[in-house]
C-alpha cells in the first residue's frame, strides 16, 4: 500500500523516489525551489487531474526495486554530500565548460534566423558562472560547516551555518529561474525539424543539464538542508 497521498508534498516524494523527478519534470511540475506543496496543489497549479499524477507516482513506486544507492535522501549527512560532490558537482564542473564552445558556435552560425539562440548564449553564461561559484563555495565553506554540524549539533555551528544555507537557496531560485526560462525559450528544448548536429546536441545537453540541477537543488534544498533546520 503506497503512503502517498494527494496531500504529500511533492519535494517529499521526490525524496523518497528520486526518478518521481522524471514524472514531475515531464508534466513541468517545480519539485525542487517550489516543491513543498502538496502534491493536489500542483497538479491544480498546471491544470492537470490530480488523481491521474497520483496513480503515476504509485505506479513508478510498485515498479522500483529496493536500492539504497537508488534512495539518496536515506544515506547520512556525510554520505550525501559525497553523493552531492561526486555526482552532480563533477558533472557541473565537467560539463558546463564542455558545453561552452557549441553554445557559442550555434548562436554565432544560427542566432540570425533564430534570434533566441543569442539569448540562449547569455542564459547558459549566467548559468555557467552562477553554478560554477556556487559549488566552489559549497565545496570549500559550506559543506565543512555541515560536517562539523552534524557531528556536533547546536545553536553555535548553526548561527554560522544558516546565513549561508539561506543564501544558496536563493542561488537555487536564481538557477532555476535561469533554467525555466532556458525551457521557454528552446520550447521544451525541442529543436527545429531542420535542426544541424550542433543544434540539437546544445538542446539535447541543456536538457540534460536542466535534469541534474534540480536534482541537486532537490537534494540541498528538501533534504540536506531541511534535516539542518530540524536538528536545532
Amino acid at each position: 500500500m503506497s503512503s502517498f497521498t494527494l496531500q504529500t508534498k511533492v519535494s517529499d516524494i521526490v525524496t523518497a523516489i528520486p526518478q518521481a523527478a522524471d514524472v514531475f519534470r515531464a508534466l513541468r511540475i517545480d519539485f525542487c525551489c517550489g516543491g513543498k506543496i502538496p502534491l493536489e496543489e500542483a497538479a491544480n497549479k498546471r491544470k492537470l487531474d490530480p488523481e491521474t499524477v497520483l496513480e503515476s507516482i504509485r505506479e513508478l513506486e510498485t515498479k522500483l526495486a529496493e536500492s539504497r544507492d537508488s534512495r539518496p535522501g536515506e544515506l547520512t549527512e556525510p554520505e550525501l554530500i559525497g553523493y552531492i560532490q561526486s555526482k552532480h558537482h563533477a558533472f557541473l564542473r565537467e560539463e558546463l565548460p564542455a558545453m561552452t564552445p557549441y553554445v557559442t558556435k550555434l548562436a554565432r552560425v544560427h542566432g540570425d534566423r533564430h534570434p533566441e539562440l543569442l539569448r540562449v548564449q547569455e542564459l547558459f553564461a549566467e548559468l555557467k558562472e552562477e553554478l560554477l561559484s556556487h559549488t566552489e563555495d559549497e565545496d570549500r565553506n559550506v559543506f565543512p560547516l555541515v560536517l562539523k554540524f552534524a557531528e556536533q549539533p547546536g545553536p553555535e555551528v548553526f548561527e554560522k551555518l544558516k546565513p549561508h544555507v539561506d543564501e544558496l537557496e536563493q542561488e537555487h531560485e536564481q538557477a532555476g529561474s535561469l533554467l525555466k526560462e532556458l525551457r521557454e525559450i528552446t520550447g521544451d528544448f525541442l529543436p527545429p525539424a531542420d535542426a544541424c548536429g550542433t543544434y540539437r546536441l546544445v538542446y539535447q545537453r541543456l536538457a540534460a543539464l536542466e535534469k541534474d540541477t534540480f536534482e541537486h537543488i532537490h537534494l540541498e534544498n528538501n533534504v540536506l538542508f531541511d534535516r539542518i533546520r530540524a536538528a536545532v
